[in-house]
């Protein structure tokens, strides 16, 4: 009879040893999980507040890009006061600013040399330009729907020599840096008015200045900063 008693306690000591064992190894596989998962939790949490300080980097650096806009903005509209009333318009839309010059102040008819007043004109925007020198400038000629008569020439390939000049004079004449210029010819695909009355035609024929933030500096700024 004690044997037999004996045996069971030594059965169920048995049992109780291996079941405290398995125990043990779930204990010691739920710690080791937990460290992972710690682990994990602290570097997705140092990425997390990275990205957030980023991303707040990113917010500043436009937030001051704008801010400079709207100082040239300001600037430019001083700056070309003299030429309020020859079809110079300055104004700011969809985070850009522009300036807008109708062809009678740069242009005889059909012709892409801007004349002696509309380089008095460009000297003033050229000086704007200079003071804020992180902006892109694009040039943008624009014309009505009148097609050329007896020339080679069409609408498209005028706006574009027209830009082209507008480019060449604020890198040549006034100084600005060649690798902030852009120029581009729309001809009679962006119209801001109806073709169909000579006031609507006029304004189509124009000249665009627009100043964008350089978003490409901003990220490597930002970037180089991180």
């Amino acid at each position: 009879m004690a044997r037999k008693k004996y045996n069971s306690a030594n059965d169920e000591i048995q049992r109780l040893t291996s079941q405290n064992n398995t125990l043990q190894q779930q204990v010691n596989d739920l710690t080791s999980s937990n460290k992972s998962m710690s682990a994990e939790y602290s570097s997705y949490k140092t990425d997390c507040e990275a990205s957030q300080r980023k991303l707040e980097a990113y917010q500043t650096a436009i937030q001051e890009e704008f801010n400079k806009q709207a100082q040239m903005e300001h600037l430019l509209d001083s700056a070309v006061q003299d030429f309020a009333g020859h079809g110079v318009m300055v104004y700011a839309k969809d985070g850009r600013v522009f300036v807008n010059m109708e062809d009678q102040l740069m242009y005889k008819s059909g012709s892409s040399k801007v004349n002696e007043e509309g380089k008095q004109a460009l000297a003033a925007i050229a000086s704007a330009l200079n003071s804020y020198p992180d902006l892109q400038v694009i040039v943008v000629g624009h014309t009505d729907d009148t097609p050329f008569k007896g020339s080679n020439k069409d609408n498209l390939s005028l706006s574009t020599e027209r830009a082209n000049s507008v480019v060449r004079i604020l890198r040549d004449e006034y100084s600005v840096n060649p690798d902030r210029l852009v120029a581009a010819g729309q001809g009679v695909y962006a119209p801001v008015a109806d073709n169909t009355t000579p006031e609507g035609k006029a304004k189509n024929r124009r000249t665009e200045i627009i100043l964008n933030p350089n978003y490409q500096k901003i990220w490597s700024t930002v970037e180089n900063k991180q």
